[in-house]
């Protein structure tokens, strides 16, 4: 079978590369020459654990190829899978012209007595299914169907979850397009997991479901995380306790500077906003929304209160920068508020991520900004009046101690991410401040 990709950023460079690594013809099109050529050399435009390895073998035995010319990506495909931007406008609202535009272009490449199956891969609200079908039919001579078929990729295990994806999700009522993409993923679905057929209407709707409530549960422990602080207990424990009812469960009841990155922060404002366009408040989500906001400037705020509000002259080491770690993802990520507001206070910022930094480093290329990016860890804590850690990456958790005293002006600690322990930096003389625990040598 012959699969067509249109749109290789984050979602569609995965999806291509995982459907190649298991045999299918992928062809892959993108609107950037620059970034094709640069494909197809080999050279992978993402970080992303574990995709480069399957991306060069595709490359080398021909299974994933790259095109700039839609006509010549969609020749002879079965499935024609659109992986493009749907940006957030002011109101929250998605952007569709990117997907409707690409819909309008497929309609004369489909050809009489042909048949396609085009899949939405992208987020999108309610309704999109229906649009894309139109705008393809208004001059399309072969017959096709349009599925919603939402993703699931998690930054930093993405490969694994879509090559052992725990539920596929089909928004169709056609039972030929059904075939097709029962066809399409019946290799990765045999170990037994499961593939959820549906119409297009609720399987739009469940990504944005699905990425909302996980978001909710972020802001609800972060807001009682505050209330930790101002209570004495300890959210550490009151997460062990509350993870331990097997209705709650465990995942994403970690407290930290808030959820960030390119599905939680659109994805809940487009929720708010389809909500809105139907009638319905959604207060509790526009909650959830105002507290990830606040969470990013409150802990600003307490590097802030620990100066008396001048850190002016200062210079703040900063371990972390992309919005969760194994991405080199920035998106509203907590890095840059943090840099944004303690530049503007007259602070001086070297920072170290292991995969962000040129993706940082390119943002404030042409800026007045403050900041400096650096290789190792241990070159950002020369000289510097404290350590600020906006991303829990694994290599932070094993701190030499000792060495951190030593390069830091001040054995001063803002742990934003809760990776060390209070007892284990107050054993090591240390000013420790973390999210919901209890601040050590005050």
């Amino acid at each position: 079978m012959k699969i067509s990709i249109v749109g290789t950023g984050y979602v569609g460079l995965v999806t291509g590369t995982c459907l190649a690594e298991m045999g299918y013809d992928v062809t892959c099109v993108d609107n950037d020459a620059k970034k094709v050529k640069a494909m197809r050399a080999g050279n992978i435009p993402i970080y992303e654990p574990g995709l480069e390895t399957i991306f060069n073998r595709g490359i080398k035995e021909k299974r994933l190829t790259f095109t700039t010319s839609l006509a010549e990506g969609v020749s002879g495909s079965s499935a024609v899978f659109l992986a493009l931007p749907t940006p957030p406008g002011e109101d929250g609202s998605a952007d569709l012209s990117y997907i409707l535009g690409v819909a309008n272009d497929l309609g004369p490449l489909i050809d009489k007595g042909e048949y396609k199956v085009i899949i939405d891969k992208s987020t999108v609200p309610v309704g999109t299914s229906i649009k894309v079908h139109n705008a393809v039919a208004k001059n399309a001579a072969g017959k096709f169907d349009v599925v919603s078929n939402p993703e699931f990729l998690r930054e930093g295990h993405a490969v694994d979850d879509f090559m052992r994806p725990d539920r596929v999700i089909i928004g169709t009522d056609s039972e030929k397009a059904k075939a097709v993409l029962r066809e399409i993923y019946r290799p990765f679905l045999r170990s037994g997991n499961q593939l959820i057929e549906m119409d297009a209407e609720s399987a739009e709707l469940t990504k944005y479901a699905a990425n909302a409530y996980l978001a909710a549960r972020v802001s609800f422990m972060n807001a009682i995380a505050k209330i930790c602080e101002e209570t004495g207990a300890d959210v550490d424990m009151v997460r062990l306790g509350i993870g331990s009812d097997e209705r709650i469960g465990k995942k994403f009841l970690f407290p930290g500077l808030g959820f960030g990155g390119s599905c939680f922060p659109k994805d809940v404002k487009a929720l708010i906003h389809i909500a809105k366009e139907h009638g319905y408040d959604f207060e509790l989500l526009q909650a959830v929304s105002n507290v990830n906001s606040d969470q990013k400037k409150f802990f600003t705020n307490r590097i802030l209160d620990y100066y008396d509000g001048d850190i002016k002259g200062k210079t703040i080491a900063l371990w972390g920068l992309a919005f969760k770690p194994d991405t080199d993802d920035i998106r509203e990520a907590a890095s840059l508020v943090l840099i944004d507001i303690l530049t503007k206070a007259g602070a001086s910022i070297v920072a170290y991520d292991p995969a962000a930094g040129e993706n940082v480093r390119k943002l404030y290329a042409n800026s007045n900004t403050k900041i400096e990016i650096v290789d190792t860890s241990e070159e950002a804590l020369k000289g510097a009046d404290c350590l600020v850690i906006a991303t829990e990456w694994p290599e932070f958790r094993g701190l030499n101690h000792e060495q951190v005293r030593k390069l830091l002006n001040e054995p001063v600690i803002f742990d934003g991410r809760n990776v060390y322990t209070p007892n284990e930096m107050e054993n090591f003389g240390f000013h420790y401040e973390s999210i919901g625990r209890r601040t050590v040598g005050e």
